[in-house]
């Protein structure tokens, strides 16, 4: 079991891990090992996952969720494969936790009077400023 918070643990088998041959440099290596690291894990159908959490990872992978509801995490950034396995499953991780936080919702606020005085002086003065460029006729 993978913990992720106190509430929400995953199975192993609820991960596919497939390794694909990274891009960019790399030399000839590149061509001959897979190091990269494509984590699969469907949110839709995971049973780990409380409904409201599901809601908000499906939001927040955006365009890594497949239209099937698997998010799909590329990890490629180091050389070796084990690294970039762990690279993706720390992303995962770290996803579902920002998932499992329900937002704070916005109280709207007034602005105070002296903010709304502060702002019309200031435009006050900046229309006068404005005003003395102005050419008056017959005072050419």
């Amino acid at each position: 079991m993978i913990r992720v918070t106190p509430t929400i643990s995953l199975h192993e088998s609820e991960l596919e891990e497939r390794f694909i041959r990274a891009s960019g440099p790399g030399g000839q290596n590149v061509n001959k090992l897979s190091s990269a690291v494509q984590l699969r894990f469907d949110v839709r159908r995971s049973p780990s996952l409380p409904d409201e959490v599901r809601a908000r990872l499906e939001r927040l992978a955006g365009r890594r969720l497949t239209n099937e509801g698997v998010l799909v995490l590329i990890a490629q950034r180091h050389r070796t494969q084990e690294r970039n396995r762990q690279d993706a499953l720390d992303r995962l991780i770290e996803m579902i936790q920002r998932a499992a936080v329900a937002p704070i919702p916005r109280r709207p606020t007034k602005p105070t009077r002296g903010s709304r005085e502060r702002r019309l002086e200031s435009k006050k003065r900046r229309s006068s400023i404005k005003g003395l460029r102005h050419i008056k006729p017959g005072l050419e």
